[in-house]
């Protein structure tokens, strides 16, 4: 039985031969900063020093690795940065992205270090320049068409898009300011609103444009956006569901429209309350678990809604791979796959982007064991 054959049982909650693993294959189970490069060095790859990137993370996992840690996942594509838009390069450590964040480097990630529209009316919202979905680099979307039809139909890799757009909250809470936009989400509705349909317009225009492309070549695809602290949502479900939930639904809804993909969301942090919203969203896949409290056990989210949604990563990038050894990082795999790798549903991955303080050989031993412990 093959890679392809063992994640359409998972999809189906059903207990695969083996266990898939997911190292690259979207854009949050990759690497972040110079760790990939790191890793190529442990591993005795030659190559050449990793380009920095404007998100942070490694484009793509190199070929080697996912054949030497027989990774099941490649991914393709990216946010888009239409041309038509506040978007501009200052210098070499800094720019101004489409949505008119500026973004500073620091050595390892890119920091929002302003946000366009704090403290601003309903009036400046309808006087800012809102980036044109039509201006992305239409040819670096057939380059993306290409490699996704090349790897769907020689090759056996599960082959994912990327989102092409950030999410609502996030881009809300990036541009307005994190105390700006939840005291709006209380005060005032209505900026909310005209916001949010602003970025949701914005949404649907780039989803079509994508999907029409990539859809018929890709297995499964993505989106992000952090509804969650640690501990806790950063806002009531009751808000949620009335100012975020509905166009999460419709983007979902949209995407399917074009592509017969499933469909995975991103949220870090204790996500537990909003499962039942997600799955009500046709959202397919939930990544990461994140291992912060009682809540995301891996045993209480299999129990409660293992038959309802798919879970994948959660092997804790905060605790045990930076810091464990082959003994924890094994009784941690151990662990995940005993709670989750239960009728199908699941898919390894580490709970998030690999940082530059994740021993290389913490990384080789996590894949290692999990495709050990991972068979049927």
């Amino acid at each position: 039985m093959g890679r392809r054959e063992d994640f359409k049982l998972i999809m189906n909650h059903k207990q695969p031969e083996n266990i898939i693993l997911d190292f690259g294959g979207n854009p949050l189970s990759t690497m972040e900063g110079d760790s990939h490069n790191m890793l190529l060095d442990f591993l005795g790859y030659k190559h050449e020093k990793e380009p920095r990137d404007r998100f942070g993370k490694s484009k793509n996992i190199d070929s080697r690795i996912l054949k030497y840690l027989d990774i099941d996942t490649v991914s393709v594509g990216e946010i888009f940065q239409p041309t038509d838009s506040l978007c501009e390069q200052l210098d070499e450590n800094r720019y101004i992205d489409e949505w008119g964040i500026r973004r500073t480097f620091d050595g390892m990630y890119w920091d929002n270090v302003h946000s366009p529209l704090k403290n601003t009316t309903i009036e400046d919202l309808k006087a800012y320049k809102w980036p044109n979905p039509k201006s992305i680099d239409f040819k670096l979307l057939e380059q993306y068409k290409n490699q996704a039809k090349e790897y769907y139909e020689n090759t056996d890799y599960i082959v994912c898009a990327e989102h092409p757009t950030y999410g609502i909250f996030e881009l809300g809470c990036w541009m307005c300011g994190f105390d700006d936009y939840l005291l709006k989400l209380v005060i005032d509705p209505d900026y909310i609103k005209y916001f949010n349909e602003k970025i949701f317009e914005y949404q649907m225009a780039i989803t079509e444009i994508y999907y029409k492309e990539l859809g018929q070549y890709i297995h499964y695809t993505t989106s992000g956006d952090d509804f969650a602290t640690q501990n806790s949502m950063f806002m009531s479900l009751d808000m949620f569901d009335s100012y975020i939930k509905p166009y999460l639904k419709e983007r979902v809804s949209q995407t399917k429209k074009y592509t017969d993909a499933y469909f995975l969301h991103h949220s870090c942090g204790s996500v537990y309350e909003l499962i039942p919203s997600l799955i009500d969203c046709d959202i397919d896949i939930l990544n990461p678990i994140q291992p912060t409290n009682d809540s995301m056990k891996p045993e209480k989210l299999k129990k409660e809604y293992g038959n309802d949604i798919v879970f994948h990563g959660g092997l804790d990038t905060q605790e045990v791979l930076p810091f464990g050894d082959y003994d924890s990082i094994k009784d941690a795999v151990s662990n995940l796959l005993k709670h989750m790798n239960v009728k199908g549903g699941y898919i390894f991955a580490a709970a998030h982007n690999i940082q530059e303080d994740v021993p290389p050989e913490n990384v080789v031993s996590m894949f290692k064991l999990a495709r050990e412990l991972g068979k049927k």
